[in-house]
């Protein structure tokens, strides 16, 4: 299936090549920059009842962006970027269905327990969606964090996500080493995901074609979604036609139907 996205970058509906992705800004490579406000891209995605997407805050600036994304689309929408303990009762009540957290939880590269356990405890594991955005090195997937920076200890396994599945409704994962970059998908981190996860997974990464689409639907076993970002006509890119992706959802053919 596939799901949506909003990624924000100064305020702005951005799509970024995400290992260029620095705190100084510095060697930032931007594939598109929307003129139109987030929560444009949110009311379409609620009137073709997309749910199950994502905003993403990658870095300051983007609360108010975040914020107006959330009320057009109240209950449609997974909310990530700097969530936290303290922020997410209150993203939740601002109109996401789930937050995503990611670099609040691992601490000095490990994942800390006590942390998912008290975001648990507040929100529910129903409402928790845990990035596990990942890079490739020694030929395995380690999980990066702090807008993709920073590696951890933490690879992406079977028993890691067997241990995360009970504490979440939900994983969302970047191939951060194809992730803007329209040159397919990673299928390998794709299999391993569909394997290993006992919940539905959203992956996000390097599509550039419907054929990605119905690659990932198929060796996903149908539990791993997939995003479309730079690819998509409505980012600017010429892979995909978003209409295609929604008729594709409402479980139709490329080019049927007059499309």
């Amino acid at each position: 299936m596939f799901r949506p996205c909003i990624d924000l970058h100064e305020g702005k509906v951005k799509q970024i090549v995400g290992g260029s992705l620095q705190d100084s800004g510095a060697g930032l490579r931007t594939n598109f920059v929307s003129e139109r406000p987030a929560a444009w891209f949110a009311d379409l995605y609620r009137r073709d009842g997309l749910t199950g997407g994502h905003v993403i805050q990658l870095g300051a600036g983007n609360e108010t962006a975040a914020r107006e994304a959330l009320a057009a689309f109240p209950g449609g929408l997974h909310l990530g970027g700097g969530v936290n303990l303290t922020n997410a009762p209150g993203w939740l009540d601002a109109g996401a269905s789930h937050v995503i957290v990611t670099s609040w939880v691992f601490r000095d590269g490990q994942l800390d327990f006590d942390r998912v356990r008290a975001l648990v405890a507040a929100i529910g594991k129903e409402r928790l969606v845990l990035d596990l955005s990942c890079r490739q090195r020694a030929g395995e997937y380690w999980v990066v964090t702090d807008r993709w920076q920073k590696f951890t200890e933490f690879t992406v396994s079977e028993a890691a996500l067997a241990r995360l599945a009970e504490c979440c409704a939900e994983f969302l994962v970047h191939a951060v080493d194809v992730e803007g970059l329209c040159q397919g998908v990673d299928l390998e981190l794709v299999q391993k995901l569909a394997r290993w996860s006992p919940i539905p997974v959203t992956y996000a990464g390097g599509a550039r074609s419907l054929a990605d689409l119905e690659a990932v639907t198929q060796a996903g076993n149908g539990r791993v979604h997939l995003t479309i970002g730079s690819a998509l006509d409505i980012f600017g890119g010429s892979g995909v036609r978003y209409a295609d992706a929604v008729a594709f959802n409402q479980g139709q053919t490329t080019g049927s139907g007059g499309r």
